[in-house]
């Protein structure tokens, strides 16, 4: 029989990470590292600022949402929460007017992990505080491995049901939508292993992350219309809309469909659309798999035409 190692916790934070600021908070702001916090939260982070000015203090790192650009505080405690922390944290989001706050500790005391669950009862649907505590595991002498676990997170179906009074008869299809998709994207690999899945919300758009902080996909509904779309949406970067023009019909070949190049003052869009009906809730199905297979291919467009 093979002989299996025992895991074992290592209680001293600062073995590893001596100082705070100048080793935690940095470790923090590599990339890998930051994307096992997204992992752990569920939501994609992309680095803006160490050490970001909030008046005359700093908060850890500020950072955005990936897709949504939804600003993301998160303050840094190698050891257990207090008064003092929890003060900045509130601090510091609104200094910057962050929508996702993340404390991350080496223990949660009680007062202060019901401090943070009381906060996401009582903030609107925009907003979400997370409380993770930090951990390093080992088996034998190998190398140790840090662990983010999960103490507090918003309670999305809570602060969806508290949004959903006073929503329009449209507004309730576009949020009942894009559950259905989520659901329904869930047990596909070609999905899943390509795209990380939103918060369903009451819009018309679902916005997903191919790697760029310039651009990214769009999911659209039309109820209108009656139609939907895909798209790549690009910021201020006219460059990047002019590189993928020059292939365009390269990209209308890869995506099987007439392309709309639509370009405004500042944003631009690589658009396609389909006559799906998204009010009739058998056509759903079909949307999604629709969905799926055109992402897909904006993802291969951007790696192939994008040499970043």
């Amino acid at each position: 029989m093979e002989k299996l190692g025992k895991m074992k916790r290592v209680t001293d934070l600062r073995s590893v990470w001596p100082h705070e600021a100048k080793d935690f908070t940095k470790w923090m702001t590599q990339e890998e590292n930051l994307a096992l916090l997204s992992d752990a939260i569920d939501i994609d982070l992309e680095m803006e600022e160490r050490e970001s000015s909030v008046g005359s203090f700093s908060v850890d790192i500020f950072a955005h949402e990936v897709g949504t650009n939804r600003k993301v505080i998160i303050e840094n405690q190698l050891e257990d929460t207090n008064h003092d922390h929890l003060g900045k944290l509130i601090t510091y989001a609104s200094g910057k007017g962050a929508e996702v706050i993340i404390w991350i500790v080496k223990r949660a005391r009680d007062e202060h992990r019901q401090a943070i669950e009381w906060l996401n009862q009582h903030t609107d649907n925009n907003i979400g505080f997370f409380l993770l505590e930090i951990e390093l595991w080992q088996i034998g002498e190998s190398l140790k491995a840090p662990r983010f676990n999960v103490v507090e997170r918003p309670n999305d179906w809570t602060k969806t049901m508290k949004a959903i009074d006073g929503l329009s008869n449209t507004n309730l299809l576009q949020l009942d939508f894009w559950t259905s998709f989520n659901e329904a994207v869930s047990q596909n690999d070609s999905f899943t292993q390509a795209f990380r899945t939103r918060k369903a919300n009451p819009q018309h758009w679902y916005d997903l992350s191919i790697g760029s902080s310039a651009y990214h996909v769009a999911l659209t509904i039309n109820t209108q219309k009656k139609l939907i779309g895909t798209e790549i949406y690009i910021g201020d970067a006219k460059d990047i809309f002019e590189k993928f023009k020059s292939h365009k019909d390269e990209i209308s070949a890869m995506l099987q469909s007439d392309v709309v190049w639509r370009e405004a003052k500042k944003a631009c869009r690589i658009l396609i659309t389909t006559n799906i009906d998204p009010n009739k809730r058998s056509e759903w199905p079909k949307a999604f798999i629709w969905f799926v297979e055109k992402a897909n291919i904006f993802k291969q467009i951007s790696a192939q035409f994008d040499d970043k």
